[in-house]
């Protein structure tokens, strides 16, 4: 696999000869949709290449030992890392590594579960690269009472037969459609309501036949910051051996009266559950200014705090298979798939920039005289920002969601990441 930037001038034709590709094979993998191209689009080329291991150094690291470690040599490494002295490795840096061994990894994708046949669909193609399926199809009453929003039968059955493990994930929707804290506040303070909600999320998962439970619990009020790490608790309890999944939004610092963020104990939640996924998306958010959606900094200082609090074995990163559409200067926002976003660009004939310091590529352009700001994700950013999981050993990521046409990213997924298959719990 190569990365080709596009640069002025360049036509599919040209860089189909330059690397040895069919002209339709180009655009399959791209998903493109035309034989436009436009300055700054990131394109993948079917050529034979290593994939790029990260690692920082440590004391005592020399490239022979780690050319030993990635099977590879002490030439390769030099070359990938311009600059870098050979005997004199500042510890702390990060080399890049062409390695024949690709980042073991688990991967959870997030699907709703109204259209059974296309989710189904999705599964088949993609299934091979997911350790886990969250079915987003589960909310609760004011009670505590869970319950199911459509049916889920043949999404699990397939599920399980791919050897993707299923995950329940319930959210705190209420009757608007919305996130509610009200919601969940009343049910988390009140003992009775948070048993009623424990029983009946174990119910489900066990009768639906799922091999755990992800919770997406948000805007919590932050008064109820204990009640939920008792919450957790009590359903890891209950549930035994079955994977309790957390979902949390992305701090870096801790601000226990935030009503965003403030309900999440990092180092509670680790305790009591499996996997905490701390949802490192939406920087740049809907109506909000328009910032790029993951940015790779901001990812960075977010795990970097996450780690204070949470083992590395048990943390996720969150990456969007979306980007977002700003209309300037309203910041009215519209969603598009990255692949949509991709060929909006082409659409308008926008050339698009690309960020260092983000790693995320973007693009401007006027419809109906009014100005847009775009970000979305591409080639180039979903491997420096899988790099992350690489770089800290993490246990993993989430995507959201699997509906999104996003092809670039699971080519990357497939030559960078082994992924594993856990066995079901029993």
């Amino acid at each position: 696999m190569f990365i080709h930037v596009v640069q002025k001038g360049d036509t599919l034709w040209q860089l189909s000869s330059m690397y040895g590709a069919d002209v339709s094979e180009i655009a399959a993998l791209n998903g493109l949709t035309s034989d436009r191209l436009v300055p700054g689009l990131s394109l993948i080329f079917p050529a034979a290449s290593l994939p790029i291991r990260l690692h920082k150094v440590s004391s005592g690291d020399t490239l022979w030992q780690l050319s030993m470690l990635y099977q590879t040599s002490v030439e390769s490494i030099t070359a990938a890392n311009p600059g870098v002295e050979p005997f004199q490795l500042l510890i702390g840096s990060v080399l890049r590594i062409p390695s024949p061994i690709k980042r073991l990894t688990r991967l959870l994708g997030f699907t709703f579960p109204y259209n059974q046949e296309m989710v189904i669909n999705v599964l088949e193609n993609l299934g091979r690269y997911l350790t886990y399926l969250a079915v987003v199809g589960y909310s609760f009453t004011e009670e505590g009472y869970a319950y199911e929003e459509s049916p889920v039968t043949g999404i699990i059955e397939r599920s399980r037969q791919l050897n993707v493990i299923p995950l329940l994930m319930i959210r705190n929707i209420g009757r608007d459609g919305d996130f509610s804290a009200e919601l969940a506040g009343s049910v988390l303070r009140d003992p009775v309501y948070r048993r009623n909600l424990v029983r009946s999320i174990s119910n489900l998962m066990v009768s639906r036949g799922y091999g755990g439970v992800s919770i997406d619990f948000e805007f919590i009020p932050p008064p109820q910051r204990e009640a939920f790490s008792e919450f957790l608790r009590e359903l890891k309890a209950e549930i035994g051996n079955s994977i309790l999944h957390v979902n949390v939004h992305a701090k870096t610092e801790d601000i226990p009266t935030n009503r965003i963020i403030g309900a999440y104990d990092y180092k509670a939640i680790a305790e009591a559950s499996d996997i905490v996924a701390v949802m490192t998306i939406d920087y740049g958010y809907p109506t909000g200014p328009p910032n790029p959606v993951s940015p790779y900094n901001w990812m960075e200082e977010v795990i970097q705090y996450s780690l204070t609090e949470i083992p590395a074995g048990k943390l996720q990163i969150a990456l969007p298979l979306y980007g977002y559409d700003w209309e300037l200067p309203s910041y009215s926002t519209t969603a598009r798939s990255s692949l949509d976003s991709q060929n909006l660009a082409i659409a308008n004939w926008s050339p698009i920039f690309y960020v260092p310091a983000a790693r995320t590529p973007g693009y401007g352009y006027i419809n109906n005289g009014m100005r847009h700001l775009v970000w979305f994700d591409d080639g180039r950013s979903y491997q420096e920002k899988y790099g992350l999981i690489d770089l800290y050993k993490l246990h993993g990521a989430t995507v959201w969601q699997l509906s999104l046409q996003a092809p670039q990213h699971w080519i990357i997924v497939d030559r960078n990441l082994t992924i594993i298959k856990d066995s079901f719990p029993d």
